[in-house]
């Protein structure tokens, strides 16, 4: 035997061993990474309102607390609101719900010339087999429920825990890294680091201006039409619409249209058309001028960018995966070398030249030719 074979053989199951080690670490740890990289790119888009506050004196763990409880703010009152329009609809509901079966049982009857009653039918539903399952199933299901509302909340905590430290500590955190590279890469970190907070800063800026400028819109709508609980669902469809992406409109608008719905059926149409025609607006005038200088990516870039991040990270994945790919555009954008394009029209959308006469000169001299030749003497 090679005397270095068994050391081959050793460094060789050392090596498997340490992968197999690493890759249980990581998919013990992959929660918590993903919890680092949403707090990560959360610091990022309040770092320009940070850093602009403590430009004017304020100490950065004060502004970067301020901001937070401006958002804290924000999002308790948006599900307060939201939750308010739900609790009333409920009850709206439930107190309906009697007219609602009157009417259901009537036309079955009138259409089926069945002899139906309301209190057959309570009966058949409240001793039914599927419901005392339904039942019994929602009552042991209480405990995870509540489990994943507790898991929920202490992730919630330390995503912002987190993204505090990267926004008060941010300059030690950029010091930090830059103290192990050498001078030539401490340049090229500063300015990714840079070009990320624009892009993701510009992004979420840019998505919460189009939110405001979208509820305002539906909510004038809404409060036209006379459908109860404008402003929740004013709110609800901004951001729902501005937050996920190319499908968000679409989505959001369902809520309102299933409220006006109860209200009148015509209604329902009118919030379809206005979803529809807005979308338009916004796709190809509104975002444009607002993201043109922040985050301009393709649409057909953005949506890719969005369907990969949701198969590799679910909804953490749809959430950031534009502002991430706007900062890789971006980067590769102020590192790549470009060139000048070519004057060939099929670079500009046209046609490719044609060589030789083109084909209506052919044309023309033909028809011309055969002209003369009708008109002139025949030889024998």
């Amino acid at each position: 035997m090679p005397g270095w074979l068994p050391r081959a053989m050793v460094m060789a199951l050392t090596l498997y061993g340490c992968f197999q080690l690493g890759s249980w670490a990581f998919y013990q740890l992959i929660g918590l990474l993903t919890n680092i990289l949403i707090a990560f790119f959360l610091a990022l888009a309040i770092e320009p309102a940070v850093s602009r506050m403590a430009g004017y004196g304020m100490r950065r763990g004060l502004a970067t607390f301020l901001v937070f409880l401006a958002v804290l703010v924000a999002g308790v009152g948006f599900v307060l609101l939201l939750g308010s329009m739900l609790a009333g609809q409920i009850v709206d509901m439930v107190e309906e719900f009697p007219k609602y079966l009157d009417s259901v049982i009537n036309w079955v009857n009138q259409t089926f010339r069945t002899e139906l009653s309301r209190v057959e039918v309570q009966d058949s539903l409240l001793h039914s087999d599927w419901l005392q399952k339904y039942v019994q199933n929602s009552a042991t299901g209480v405990l995870d429920v509540s489990t994943t509302v507790l898991g929920g909340l202490f992730r919630l905590l330390m995503i912002f825990l987190f993204s505090f430290y990267f926004a008060a500590d941010g300059p030690r955190l950029r010091r930090a890294l830059c103290s192990v590279l050498p001078p030539s890469r401490q340049t090229e970190v500063l300015r990714a680091w840079e070009i990320a907070v624009d892009k993701t800063g510009g992004y979420i800026y840019s998505r919460g201006l189009m939110a405001l400028i979208s509820g305002a819109a539906h909510y004038i709508l809404l409060v036209v039409l006379g459908v109860p609980y404008a402003p929740a669902l004013a709110v609800w469809v901004g951001l729902v619409s501005q937050f996920i992406p190319t499908i968000g409109t679409y989505l959001a608008g369902a809520l309102p249209m299933l409220i006006a719905f109860t209200v009148d059926p015509w209604y329902a149409l009118w919030v379809l058309g206005f979803v529809v025609v807005y979308q338009q607006f916004e796709n190809y005038v509104l975002q444009p001028k607002l993201t043109s200088k922040t985050v301009d990516i393709h649409p057909a870039v953005a949506f890719g960018s969005v369907v990969a991040g949701t198969a590799l990270m679910g909804a953490v994945g749809a959430l950031i995966a534009i502002p991430a790919v706007a900062t890789l555009q971006a980067f590769l954008g102020a590192y790549v070398k470009r060139y000048d394009v070519t004057d060939d029209p099929r670079v500009h959308g046209g046609h490719r030249p044609r060589r030789g006469e083109p084909l209506m000169s052919r044309f023309r001299r033909a028809v011309r030719a055969g002209a003369e030749g009708g008109s002139g003497p025949r030889r024998p």
